[in-house]
């Protein structure tokens, strides 16, 4: 894929500017590079002309439902909280997402809407977490079925590749722009991609199962993964006004987000409304046993003190007050009866051999048969970017932290993760086993069972924040792949070395996209992974394929867990 990145830079203007002042700003952009001779563009800075664009005439799209208004913030048409299903409380609380009325005139879509209830994260100005992430939450309800759209142009008549973004969380948190990272102005305008995010019923709102309590309720336990797939299909329906084509949709998401992909990837009623999947640091290749799931519901229900004929009683409550009343139920269930067969914790997608497979993922006739990429990150669950004190153990100390729980087979899988990585040190080895590739291989090797291709890669960018502590953490590729290193500094750093490889990132996502293959002329050729070979395209400073790199290590954990 040849990409003007000179004419690219050229655009944005002033809007990077602004983020030497304010690098949370949540609309900025966020992407000026050097020329080859290593000064800056000056001709970036020419236009001092306004940078947004919002007016009676400007920036207004069709759908459905009516008609929304938005703005162009440095010529990207952007919309934010478009409602794609109707408002969840009350009688649709655990109900299959529900089409939104009509509207008269023209609504505007100007800010992303409202949050899926939930427990939001730590927001204190003594995190570092929320230094690090500057989680992004406003309203919060149950009027949550929204999405966002970023698109060059909405009158062109062109057909773009559709991107949509599927937020982390688990199941039970997030939305749509909680990190910066997320934002779509950059990936579209370099890209010529349009870019959406979704939000979607979470936790207790979106997975309570209730299904044996009579019909009605036969797909409360899917309703947040009906909410997705429903997103989904208005795309499909609607994303035509927005300069998308409806027949090349790809869906990509990180940590929940991933797995997210991997359920849309299985489920019936995604086949020829999906065509492509991105699955970073997150994937399933199974869902919550509903044996579990149901018995769950009947928890909920006792502890409420209602009996089968008054459940409906549960619509009807304050979401706190539902929230609290499930969460408690949850506890007690997990006390009395253990918590087998919930393997995406409690409030989660149900296997209900209806919209997902009771047993594993990808070998349904009838699920989409879509490209797929996984990636997860080296150090994804081992950060200690706050406390120093962990650098300098030694080999012996990091085995004593691996015994519990892989007891005396510690020192074996400690010493075959050291022989796949000799130059790590102790507490990057304890790092590396704590973060293996068990279930992304899995994932993808259950995704081999269909017909097209799979790719797999492995991030290992490592920025100098917090001493050189921060490492190839959870979260962290998600900038680079949608070109917002500048965006998120607090992730990447900032600066030119994680922009160069946020380009060759960008550049394969870009090609997977149009065209359901990652190779582009900015990295080594990407071969398809093979279950014998284990090809997998290691990015970090230097890029390259390397088969199973840490085939060893993982074989003595897997075997380890067998026993």
């Amino acid at each position: 894929m040849s990409i003007d990145r000179r004419k690219f830079i050229k655009s944005i203007g002033l809007g990077t500017i602004m983020l030497g002042a304010h690098p949370f700003a949540a609309l900025s952009s966020g992407i000026v590079l050097p020329d080859e001779g290593g000064s800056l563009d000056k001709d970036a800075y020419t236009d001092d002309g306004s940078q947004v664009q919002i007016g009676d005439n400007i920036a207004i799209a069709e759908t459905e439902y009516g008609k929304v208004k938005g703005y162009i913030m440095r010529g990207i048409y952007t919309f934010l909280g478009i409602p794609y299903a109707a408002e969840t409380s009350g009688k649709n609380r655990f109900m299959p997402p529900r089409k939104h009325e009509p509207w008269t005139g023209i609504r505007p879509a100007v800010f992303y809407g409202n949050t899926a209830p939930q427990d939001v994260y730590s927001r204190a100005s003594t995190s570092y977490d929320m230094f690090v992430d500057h989680w992004n939450y406003d309203e919060i309800s149950e009027n949550c079925l929204c999405l966002n759209i970023w698109t060059q142009d909405i009158t062109d008549g062109k057909k773009r590749p559709v991107i949509v973004w599927l937020h982390g969380g688990g199941f039970t948190r997030g939305n749509g722009i909680e990190q910066d990272g997320y934002n779509g102005e950059n990936i579209t305008r370099y890209g010529d991609v349009v870019y959406c995010s979704v939000n979607h019923r979470l936790g207790v709102f979106g997975f309570t199962d209730l299904s044996a309590f009579g019909e009605k309720y036969k797909d409360s336990g899917n309703a947040g993964l009906l909410d997705m797939a429903a997103a989904i299909r208005w795309i499909h329906d609607n994303i035509s006004n927005f300069g998308g084509d409806p027949d090349n949709i790809t869906v990509i998401g990180q940590s929940g987000g991933g797995a997210k992909v991997c359920l849309l990837a299985t489920m019936p009623e995604m086949r020829g409304l999906i065509h492509k999947g991105v699955s970073l640091s997150g994937s399933a290749v199974r869902a919550n046993q509903p044996k579990y799931s149901r018995l769950l519901g009947e928890y909920i229900v006792k502890e409420a003190g209602l009996s089968a004929a008054e459940m409906d009683k549960l619509q009807d409550m304050p979401w706190r007050d539902y929230m609290t009343l499930a969460y408690r139920a949850a506890a007690r269930m997990e006390k009395e009866e253990g918590g087998s067969g919930m393997v995406r914790g409690s409030f989660g997608p149900v296997g209900d051999g209806v919209h997902l497979p009771e047993g594993e993922f990808f070998s349904n006739a009838s699920s989409p048969d879509i490209p797929m990429i996984f990636c997860t990150t080296f150090h994804e669950w081992g950060v200690n970017r706050a406390d120093s004190s962990q650098e300098g153990i030694t080999a012996v100390q990091a085995i004593e932290q691996l015994s519990d729980p892989y007891g005396e087979k510690a020192e074996e899988i400690y010493n075959a993760y050291a022989r796949n990585f000799p130059e790590a040190k102790p507490i990057e080895v304890l790092i590396l086993v704590r973060s293996s590739r068990l279930s992304v291989i899995e994932a993808a090797t259950a995704k081999k069972k269909q017909k097209s291709p799979v790719y797999m890669a492995w991030f290992g960018f490592c920025p100098s924040l917090f001493d050189g502590r921060m490492r190839a953490f959870h979260c962290l590729d998600i900038s680079f792949w949608l070109l917002n290193t500048d965006l998120m500094i607090t992730h990447s750093g900032g600066g030119a070395r994680p922009r160069k490889l946020s380009y060759k990132m960008a550049d394969a996502l870009l090609n997977f996209a149009r065209t359901g293959n990652p190779n582009c002329s900015s990295l080594p050729k990407w071969p398809e992974f093979s279950i014998k070979g284990g090809e997998t395209m290691v990015l970090n400073d230097i890029c390259e394929v390397k088969n199973d790199p840490d085939r060893e290590g993982r074989t003595v954990l897997l075997n380890s867990l067998k026993q």
